[in-house]
């Protein structure tokens, strides 16, 4: 066994299907949805966002290369979750429903997510 200390998993405010829009970088503004969350870096890839060109040579002989879009990881801190509805960022809470179940909710919308 090694001495590297597996990096700990924090609790993100996104998830997966989550409609977020980023609040910094190079993409400000952008609004779409959480492909993938990566809770062990506190990254998430959201759809259209960051989206990096790579090439990629050819592995067969009768193959061509090729020139792949693909989106890479953003911080979660960069990202807010997004209402559709109201077209507005906000930051989300946690609330109680009648039935007893915890559920998101926007805080500018007071719109359940879950």
């Amino acid at each position: 066994m090694s001495n590297k200390t597996q990096p700990s998993r924090t609790k993100m405010h996104v998830k997966k299907g989550d409609t977020v829009q980023v609040i910094a970088g190079k993409d400000k503004g952008k609004v779409g949805e959480v492909l993938r969350a990566i809770p062990e870096n506190s990254q998430v890839v959201v759809q259209g966002v960051n989206v990096r060109t790579k090439h990629v040579k050819p592995t067969q002989e009768d193959e061509s290369g090729r020139i792949v879009n693909y989106e890479a990881p953003v911080h979660s801190s960069n990202v807010m979750l997004y209402s559709t509805k109201e077209k507005v960022a906000s930051r989300a809470c946690y609330t109680f429903t009648e039935d007893g179940r915890k559920v998101r909710k926007l805080k500018k919308t007071g719109e359940i997510i879950d």
